[in-house]
């Protein structure tokens, strides 16, 4: 069966930050609520757009905001983060030179992300990203998200690929979660969004300062 490598996105290909901030922002403000500290947002990055709202409402990870505010702000942010989806989104250095290495290696790759397939389709496009991708999963394409490991096996099973011969990429513990469940092996990013002592706490596979740097270790 192929070898694979799949990603997560926002953190991990794309700092996409400084764009989800500034639509929850603009949606807290229609709200009637103050706005959150960039930094803050970034750690409220990556269980998916659900619990990003709640998080930004309640500034808190774990809160849950009142339904009715709730559903404001989300619509709002669902408004305002497709507008300006790609503003000032990149990929971070070395993404499309190690995305190239690995396609050139004959490595099957996938995107699972807990962003929303209205977002992750376009925004892939945007960036000239789509095309070294063989399958997409996004937050919505299964009813369960990462952490379960549901979405890795699913892109492996589209993909024809080997659990054990394959690794999950990403910034997160969801990342590390699902990867550490669906058996494949686990290289986790510094530079994403979650705190790296807590990454480095639970032993991913590698833990890498450059997207770059996953090339010698896919090969160890």
């Amino acid at each position: 069966m192929r070898r694979a490598v799949l990603f997560d996105l926002d953190g991990t290909l794309v700092d996409s930050a400084p764009d989800i901030a500034a639509a929850a922002n603009r949606a807290l403000a229609e709200c009637g609520l103050p706005p959150r500290d960039i930094g803050r947002i970034r750690g409220y990055v990556g269980g998916g757009a659900e619990r990003l709202i709640h998080r930004c409402l309640t500034d808190s990870l774990d809160g849950l905001a009142e339904p009715a505010l709730f559903e404001a702000a989300h619509a709002a942010f669902f408004q305002h983060y497709a507008a300006t989806l790609t503003a000032s989104t990149l990929p971070y250095p070395g993404v499309v030179e190690t995305l190239e290495a690995l396609r050139g290696r004959g490595y099957a790759l996938g995107c699972v992300t807990n962003k929303p397939a209205r977002f992750t389709a376009p925004l892939l496009a945007a960036l000239d990203l789509a095309r070294y991708f063989d399958v997409t999963v996004a937050g919505d394409t299964l009813p369960v998200k990462k952490p379960d490991p549901a979405p890795l096996l699913h892109a492996l099973a589209a993909l024809g690929a080997s659990v054990a011969a394959s690794t999950m990429v990403g910034d997160s513990m969801a990342d590390l979660k699902a990867a550490r469940a669906a058996g494949t092996r686990v290289l986790c990013v510094t530079y994403g969004y979650s705190p790296n002592a807590r990454l480095a706490d639970h032993a991913p596979d590698g833990l890498v300062d450059r997207m770059l740097d996953i090339l010698p270790l896919l090969e160890a």
